[in-house]
């Protein structure tokens, strides 16, 4: 998995480090999927960005892979719509179009909307209680202006409603859904009244929850996942690359 791979570079700053831990590793190296979880991790953690060409020798200092297993991941990640890999030139973080984020949106809406129904049926006193905590703690960041925290916060909220019901297979494809738009997530939360917007909707789904009202939690987080398309939506247009 990608936390199975150190980012020396990032981590230490420190290139003789860097080559130290590179030698410590197996001499096979990982294989391509921890590689592309590697890549995918550094995307959601906008330290790669749209349009940015991925050097191979690069990937392969950081990782430790060959340069086999680093095409080999690419074109995963490239089969996954993540790269874009162009003949000549290398690969590259694909951006994604309005209509692209759109339809990731709705798939969103929709897997969210039943882990929340879950959760409003199945989950524990103290589960509820603990996002009831989290969802105080958003509210403060709105008082404070601390868009950051909140952004952290807010990826924990989501998280739990998925895997404390145990929709693991979901959790997974959210996240994958969320890779190619996650620095717009966080970016969003630092333009207007977002983050006041994202609790209000967050109320109406903890409400339905505290309620055991597994439709209307459904229902509530369908439209605050919905809201969250139509903030973007409203924003420059050249953030999705169109």
């Amino acid at each position: 998995m990608a936390n199975d791979i150190v980012d020396n570079f990032v981590a230490s700053g420190n290139s003789a480090r860097m080559d130290d831990i590179a030698k410590a590793l197996p001499k096979s190296g990982p294989p391509a999927a921890e590689i592309a979880d590697w890549v995918r991790s550094q995307i959601r953690a906008n330290r790669f960005v749209p349009g940015q060409r991925l050097v191979e020798v690069d990937i392969i200092r950081r990782t430790g892979g060959s340069r086999f297993k680093v095409r080999e991941a690419f074109q995963r990640l490239a089969a996954e719509g993540l790269l874009e890999i162009e003949e000549f030139k290398g690969a590259f973080v694909r951006e994604a179009s309005l209509d692209e984020v759109a339809q990731l949106y709705r798939a969103r809406a929709a897997l969210e909307g039943i882990c929340a129904g879950d959760f409003a049926r199945q989950a524990s006193d103290a589960d509820k209680e603990k996002l009831r905590i989290i969802a105080e703690k958003m509210e403060t960041c709105v008082e404070s202006g601390s868009p950051e925290q909140f952004g952290r916060l807010n990826s924990e909220w989501h998280a739990m409603l998925m895997h404390v019901t145990g929709n693991h297979v979901i959790a997974d494809i959210v996240s994958r859904l969320n890779t190619p738009v996650h620095h717009l997530l966080f970016e969003s939360f630092y333009r207007g009244d977002r983050m006041t917007e994202a609790t209000k909707d967050h109320r109406a789904i903890l409400d339905a929850i505290l309620e055991g009202d597994a439709p209307a939690a459904e229902q509530a987080m369908r439209r605050h996942v919905e809201n969250g398309l139509q903030f973007l939506t409203s924003l420059d247009k050249a953030l999705f690359g169109t």
